[in-house]
């Protein structure tokens, strides 16, 4: 049980990281919902996928899982870089604003594709899979809303940089986690 804290806690900081990217660009009580949901869901969901598809490809997509998740998440960082220059005069609705759901889908997606090859290796232990997927996505959705705070302070401070802010950080995790620091 403690070493599958440890892996819910290792695989929650990765979302930490992004929620703060997040949160520096101001949530509404809307978007802190939505990224509740769609993180939460994904990270609890991929473990029962991966299970689910089985091991024939967890040696492929194992090794690879964390480019995959690196590079969706750097696009999101650049993607959100682009918006940021692209409407820094036309929009700016206040510290208050809102993260589109297709964007919040893709970092979802991206943050939570390490849990699928997770998902590969519970076969392997003694491990119940409901247990585990409750763990690990009560762990994730914590560890969000504690970044979504953390954010949510800091973005106040930054102004208007606080979009910017946002996509740095989600480049930042995209690095750490393709350099395996997260």
């Amino acid at each position: 049980m403690i070493e599958l804290l440890l892996v819910a806690l290792a695989l929650g900081l990765v979302n930490f990281a992004a929620a703060v990217g997040i949160g520096v660009a101001g949530v509404d009580s809307r978007t802190r919902w939505q990224v509740r949901v769609v993180f939460g869901l994904f990270e609890t969901g991929m473990p029962i996928a991966g299970l689910a598809i089985g091991r024939s490809l967890s040696g492929t997509l194992g090794s690879a899982s964390r480019w995959i998740g690196a590079g969706l998440l750097i696009a999101t960082g650049i993607h959100a870089l682009w918006q940021t220059r692209q409407s820094s005069e036309e929009r700016h609705d206040g510290p208050e604003s809102r993260q589109p759901l297709g964007k919040l889908l893709v970092t979802g997606l991206a943050l939570s594709i390490d849990n699928l090859a997770v998902g590969f290796s519970l076969g392997a232990y003694r491990v119940g899979l409901a247990a585990a997927a409750a763990i690990i996505g009560g762990v994730s959705v914590a560890l969000t809303l504690a970044g979504l705070e953390l954010g949510g302070r800091i973005g106040p401070v930054t102004g208007r940089r606080g979009e910017l802010l946002g996509g740095l950080v989600l480049i930042g995790a995209g690095i750490a986690v393709a350099t395996g620091a997260l």
